[in-house]
């Protein structure tokens, strides 16, 4: 992500020499890009963020201009955790303890918290609420296919950020007196559900899918061999139909960790052989990417094009 010491603030314009029209002539050009009133960063870094690092970039400049003690929620929370969350136009979401019903303002939605037991953390310079409750936040108020992604990830270690895992009976244990009855079914069905077998946020996005078109639970992480030895291990398995499903993130075709000294050419080569060689164990195998992941209906369409079956209703079980 950008360095957040990288915004521009028109109101520091007598630091850095460039006087308020200046900068609005340089974002009208391209050279900078405005964040929002009184907050630029440089064009060319701004254009090559990903969408979740503009996102951050997003909640740093909203912090720069709060004109109080300000602390984030929800996905704006979330951003600043590390924890991936579906989706690139949330607003920005900050608390607001006061229950009087002014909550909103220009550029911040702000929703209540109540202040009794409520844990605030310092993060980047940033107040922001616990890993737990941005979770449990999450899953309270966004539609279930979306809360996954967090649950998920928190269910697992976060070794880049050195964070240990959750466990499902904590988050449950820690939803307290937060959530009204609705949001507390919400959350138990969402906690319920993840998995820390799950392997990536498309992943994730996609077994939630998967669970409200109503297929067949699929196998996580099943291990393959033949003659050869030991295939791999498929992100979906339906061992009825014999389907394996896999989610194609850019990720394993790019990152170091992930193409482990190969290029990406051989990266994309040796995928071909793992599924050549699935395929000759008798399995069909389905593939599908982000923009189809987010193109509604087609996960849907293509796992029913190739069999996979739906869930039985509980009163045939």
């Amino acid at each position: 992500m950008a360095d957040l010491s990288r915004l521009i603030l028109t109101r520091d314009h007598p630091f850095h020499g460039l006087t308020p029209k200046e900068l609005a002539r340089r974002a009208k050009s391209g050279a900078l890009h405005r964040v929002r009133q009184g907050v630029y960063i440089d064009g060319a870094t701004w254009a090559a963020l990903k969408p979740w690092e503009q996102y951050r970039v997003k909640v740093g400049a909203a912090a720069e201009v709060a004109t109080g003690r300000t602390i984030f929620g929800r996905h704006s929370a979330a951003s600043v955790w590390g924890i991936p969350f579906v989706g690139a136009h949330h607003p920005v979401e900050a608390l607001t303890l006061q229950n009087d019903g002014g909550r909103s303002r220009p550029g911040i939605s702000r929703h209540y918290a109540d202040p009794d037991g409520l844990k605030i953390y310092r993060r980047e310079g940033l107040l922001v609420t616990s890993r737990i409750r941005t979770v449990l936040d999450l899953a309270a108020f966004t539609p279930f296919i979306e809360a996954i992604v967090p649950l998920d990830h928190v269910l697992k270690p976060d070794k880049k950020r050195n964070f240990l895992p959750i466990t499902k009976e904590t988050l449950l244990e820690c939803i307290g007196d937060n959530y009204t009855a609705a949001a507390i079914r919400r959350i138990r069905v969402a906690v319920d559900f993840a998995d820390p077998l799950s392997g990536s946020p498309g992943e994730s996005y996609s077994r939630a899918l998967i669970r409200a078109a109503g297929f067949e639970a699929p196998v996580l992480q099943q291990e393959f061999r033949d003659g050869g030895g030991r295939i791999g291990y498929s992100d979906f398995y339906w061992k009825g139909a014999k389907v394996v499903g896999e989610f194609d993130g850019i990720e394993k075709y790019l990152k170091p960790e992930f193409l482990k000294g190969r290029t990406a050419a051989q990266a994309v080569i040796d995928e071909k052989i793992r599924e050549d060689r699935i395929r000759a164990t008798g399995c069909g195998v389905v593939r599908w990417v982000w923009p189809e992941l987010m193109a509604p209906g087609f996960l849907e369409r293509r796992l029913a094009e190739i069999g996979v079956p739906r869930r039985r209703p509980r009163s045939s079980s």
